[in-house]
C-alpha cells in the first residue's frame, strides 16, 4: 500500500502549480498591477487545498495539472462572485 506522503507534489512540482495558479489569478483580474502577492498567496492556499483532498498529485501530468487548476479557480471565483 502507497503512503499518503508518496503521492504528494514534490517541492519544485508545488512551486509549478502555485505558479500556474497565481498567472490564473492575476489573469482573472486583468492583470491589474499591485496584486502579484496577494495573488501568489490565494494560489498557495487554493493548490495546497487542493493537494489535501488529493485532486493533485505528483502523478498528474501537466495538461491535467492547467485544467484541474484552472477549473478550480473558476469556480472558487464564481462562489466569490
Amino acid at each position: 500500500m502507497k503512503s499518503q506522503t508518496a503521492d504528494r507534489p514534490t517541492a519544485p512540482q508545488r512551486h509549478e502549480m502555485i505558479a500556474i495558479a497565481a498567472y490564473y489569478l492575476a489573469e482573472h483580474r486583468g492583470f491589474a498591477p499591485g496584486d502579484a502577492n496577494a495573488d501568489w498567496f490565494e494560489a498557495e492556499r487554493a493548490i495546497d487545498a487542493m493537494i489535501a483532498d488529493r485532486r493533485l498529485s505528483s502523478a498528474t501530468n501537466n495538461e491535467t495539472r492547467h485544467r484541474i487548476i484552472r477549473n478550480a479557480l473558476v469556480l472558487q471565483s464564481e462562489e466569490r462572485d
